[in-house]
């Protein structure tokens, strides 16, 4: 596939996106439509779903790939600077302001952008933003002159938009102005059998990172895998699995080497 054969890297999907699972299939049929073309990409999935690895993996094997991938998590900044931080501002547009400033939108160029938890944007800047893709422009803070968007849009949120559209938290007429090719991300309870593909992956990139020997996962320490809900979805299974293979002494991660956020790995190793 030439797709996979392009960006043979980091952000090939193939190996950063790890599952043998018929939601995850489905996932990759997703992505390769959406690298053929410049649609706006709406991804939906719990928090540690692996949101901003599918958002590069659609920017860095699209004919975008040679511009800037800018992600900005909404719900990081204050209300009063998201206006600045995304349109940029002019000098002296306001207390601090001593300098131009281009915003994220700009610095995108001809890139993608992807804007993480849209659904936490409050209704003022929502409309504001439903204007600029609508004009395909922006106007620094401040500023009179018009800058042109050329960037690809990809959003992702975790919160189920269309109900917080029913609730009045978010507009209806940006909702449809941002949806274009939906990804919904499904949670690692669902895709089971991607669980050990995943741990053995983290466990060999671990591995690597630390210039150590890779360590196999005894039958044990599998089933105790299997039989884990993973609220904290990949996000999750990685750390457990990094921690898991420092607390190991040899080179296999036993079942006592797995450690849950319920239980205290410091507190059973003195015990």
């Amino acid at each position: 596939n030439q797709l996979r054969d392009e960006v043979r890297h980091k952000y090939d999907f193939s190996k950063t996106i790890k599952g043998n699972s018929d939601a995850i299939k489905k996932t990759f049929s997703l992505i390769e439509k959406a690298v053929l073309t410049n649609i706006t990409v709406s991804i939906t999935g719990e928090t540690g779903t692996g949101k901003e690895v599918i958002a590069k993996a659609i920017h860095y094997n699209s004919a975008r790939k040679q511009e800037p991938f800018i992600a900005i998590n909404v719900s990081a900044i204050p209300s009063e600077l998201i206006e600045s931080e995304l349109f940029g501002h002019e000098r002296g547009a306001f207390t601090g302001a001593q300098t131009r400033r281009r915003g994220k939108f700009e610095e995108a160029g001809k890139g993608t952008i992807m804007l993480d938890e849209i659904g936490e944007m409050d209704l003022n800047m929502q409309s504001k933003l439903l204007r600029v893709l609508q004009e395909k422009e922006v106007v620094r803070v401040g500023g009179n002159e018009n800058v042109k968007l050329k960037c690809r849009i990809i959003v992702a949120t975790h919160r189920d938009l269309l109900e917080e559209v029913k609730k009045g938290n978010f507009r209806e007429d940006l909702y449809y102005r941002l949806l274009g090719l939906p990804i919904e991300l499904p949670p690692l309870r669902k895709r089971r059998g991607d669980i050990l593909i995943l741990a053995k992956y983290f466990i060999e990139e671990f591995s690597k990172e630390n210039g150590v020997p890779a360590k196999k996962l005894s039958e044990k320490a599998n089933n105790k895998l299997m039989g884990y809900n993973f609220p904290g979805n990949i996000r999750e299974l990685k750390a457990i699995i990094e921690l898991a293979s420092v607390l190991s002494d040899d080179d296999m991660i036993e079942s006592e080497n797995i450690n849950y956020p319920t239980s205290d790995p410091l507190l059973e190793l003195l015990m």
